[in-house]
């Protein structure tokens, strides 16, 4: 099999294996590369590649593993995650080990499902589809207590220290306090995990375009039997840390008993 036919992973990891052991020193905790470097990769490994270069860098971040030979060269405790550094700039970066998966001990809180079933039919992928529950159903003003409303979806720009970023969806809100709010949201479904690389460019990026309102920066995933899981997610020393965590089912209301009405009036 020619490496034109290989599939998409398998090619994406031969270009990251080659940038990263071309620069890559014994030791090393940080090894910068170039967008250019993905095309000239390509080349000598005469791998043919979409437009949309940027598709290499997001497989290994939100759904495949590093290649192993990459992971060999991990120690123990921690492991490389490619992170922006400017416009067109990257870097594979070894950080301490952190993920962000559902708790599946955590109890789940039954909602009313708001979701208009014309969207729920139409609905193009698990990511849009989960943005959609989420949005319809004021799941964002519930998890975190303030009146939220959604600003702009798939939010592409440009943050300095990072280069270019995509926030899924952006949400702006208030308290009763007055204080104003952003809530950066990433969402993921199927077999995408959620990327604590995107959690550190969106509160980045809420920081430098709303310096006067209070980042709060929110991770969505549908588990696997379509249970919504969202996390509140901090950045406290260059590490993304879980602040809050809670599962919510969309339901009829019907399916909501007086039993299950008592359990929530005697939870915090």
């Amino acid at each position: 099999m020619s490496k034109n036919s290989e599939s998409g992973e398998n090619r994406y990891k031969a270009l990251l294996k080659k940038i990263f052991f071309d620069r890559y020193e014994e030791g090393s905790t940080e090894v910068p590369f170039k967008r250019t470097n993905i095309e000239e990769a390509a080349q000598q490994l005469t791998i043919k590649l979409t437009k949309n270069l940027g598709d290499v860098i997001y497989s290994v971040r939100y759904r495949t593993p590093m290649p192993e030979e990459i992971l060999a060269t991990q120690p123990e405790g921690k492991e490389w995650v490619i992170e922006g550094m400017g416009r067109a700039q990257y870097a594979f970066k070894l950080v301490r080990i952190n993920r962000i998966e559902p708790n599946s001990a955590l109890v789940k809180i039954k909602i009313p499902d708001a979701t208009p079933e014309i969207i729920t039919a139409y609905a193009l992928s698990d990511e849009q589809a989960l943005l959609a529950k989420v949005r319809y159903n004021r799941l964002v003003d519930i998890f975190l207590g303030i009146s939220a409303y959604s600003l702009q979806n798939h939010l592409r720009t440009t943050v300095k220290s990072v280069g270019q970023i995509e926030i899924d969806e952006i949400y702006v809100g208030i308290d009763r306090q007055g204080r104003q709010y952003v809530m950066p949201v990433q969402a993921k479904g199927g077999k995408d995990k959620l990327s604590v690389v995107q959690t550190k460019q969106d509160i980045l990026c809420c920081q430098a375009k709303f310096p006067n309102l209070i980042c709060r920066s929110i991770s969505t995933q549908f588990m696997e039997d379509g249970t919504i899981a969202m996390f509140e997610l901090v950045l406290e020393d260059e590490q993304i840390q879980v602040v809050d965590e809670r599962h919510y089912r969309l339901v009829p209301s019907d399916q909501i008993s007086s039993d299950d009405l008592k359990a929530y009036s005697q939870r915090v």
